[in-house]
């Protein structure tokens, strides 16, 4: 890739040198906490660092590149982001009842373990789900100091006022995208048919699209004091990709493959997940296949040969199909604001290969 690959090293760096210093702290109160330390660098040493390479992508592109402060400002929000990924991630799962993440065990499975290996008393899955919220929480905390000393790096202080006030508008977008997500899953057979796409989608782009590269992209160039131009034009490109990003993600948790995925295939399926994907299929359905189809989405006992034939069927529908066109005319969409953008051509570069490895991934 164009963009500088140190750069993105860096934010490993960041990252792991943040949580080596939180270890002192946690070691301070009870040297039991431990497991919270483990199990942050473990989670943070996988992924794929898309919100970082966004928002340092978004800085690049309207930065000169010059300012010494402000790129060790980039790299901490970089970072920032990552680390409230991961929190989020956490939460999910135990949301989700989600046993595996990026190919380990998920925290609140890692914490009933730990329950079990040391013998403890009373229910392991309890004490798991609630050491994982607790994870979580305390992720959320340490990302929200990241921002912190990002900010504080910042000479300019309206910069980090506006960059500050898009951190907290995503961190309110993402989750409460999360709770209309739940809320489908709940509340599906009280919508109409017919709103059933559009939920879907408001699903789609506050818990995942705005977050996942809108907001990054964003959040680089206020920090750098990228122009209200810039920051629009930057938004046209990364919402329609995120939109695209979550498609393909929603393509990937019904028909991906286990073994680079990280996750089992269909998982999407057995967790009762009401994506763009499924309502599209639900559309092409005759009453009593849809009936058929509701009853089985969402149970967590579905065996592989349930899972091919739910497969089948969503194909069939044409769903898979629709769902393709969507991810390649929103691609579309992203690239025409992008080339409208009239960015430097390094960076135009630099987020058209972007694009491509989030819509075209197999994980």
């Amino acid at each position: 890739m164009i963009q500088s690959t140190h750069l993105v090293s860096r934010v490993d760096t960041e990252i792991a040198e943040f949580l080596a210093s939180r270890e002192p702290i946690l070691a301070a109160v009870a040297d039991e906490l431990s497991a919270f330390t483990d199990f942050s660098r473990d989670l943070l040493s996988g992924g794929k660092r898309f919100r970082a390479r966004f928002c340092i992508a978004g800085w690049q592109a309207t930065s000169d590149g010059t300012d010494s402060a402000q790129e060790r400002a980039v790299i901490t929000l970089a970072a920032a982001l990552e680390v409230f990924h991961a929190a989020a991630l956490v939460h999910d799962d135990i949301i989700d009842n989600s046993d595996t993440r990026r190919g380990m065990p998920a925290a609140h499975v890692r914490f009933a373990a730990l329950h079990r290996d040391q013998q403890f008393v009373g229910s392991a899955d309890t004490f798991g789900r609630a050491s994982a919220i607790l994870h979580g929480d305390l992720l959320l905390g340490w990302s929200d100091e990241l921002v912190d000393a990002a900010l504080d790096l910042l000479v300019d202080r309206d910069d980090a006022r506006s960059t500050r006030a898009e951190f907290n508008r995503m961190r309110t977008e993402v989750t409460v995208g999360q709770y209309l997500d739940i809320l489908e899953e709940n509340a599906w057979p009280t919508v109409p048919e017919s709103d059933t796409i559009r939920r879907a989608e408001r699903v789609m782009t506050f818990k995942s699209a705005k977050y996942s590269v809108e907001a990054p992209l964003a959040l680089g160039a206020l920090i750098g004091g990228g122009s209200a131009t810039h920051v629009s034009a930057l938004r046209a490109f990364g919402l329609p990709l995120g939109l695209a990003f979550q498609l393909r993600d929603d393509v990937l948790g019904v028909f991906g493959d286990a073994a680079i995925t990280g996750k089992p295939a269909g998982d999407d399926v057995r967790e009762g997940k009401r994506t763009v994907l499924v309502a599209l299929a639900r559309q092409g359905m005759t009453a009593s296949q849809r009936e058929a189809f509701d009853d089985a989405l969402g149970r967590p006992e579905l065996d592989d040969a349930a899972i091919a034939d739910l497969q089948r069927q969503i194909e069939l529908t044409g769903a898979l199909e629709s769902a393709e066109r969507s991810i390649s005319a929103y691609t579309a969409e992203a690239l025409k604001a992008l080339q409208a953008a009239h960015l430097d051509a390094h960076a135009t570069e630099e987020l058209e290969e972007l694009a491509r490895l989030l819509t075209e991934r197999s994980s």
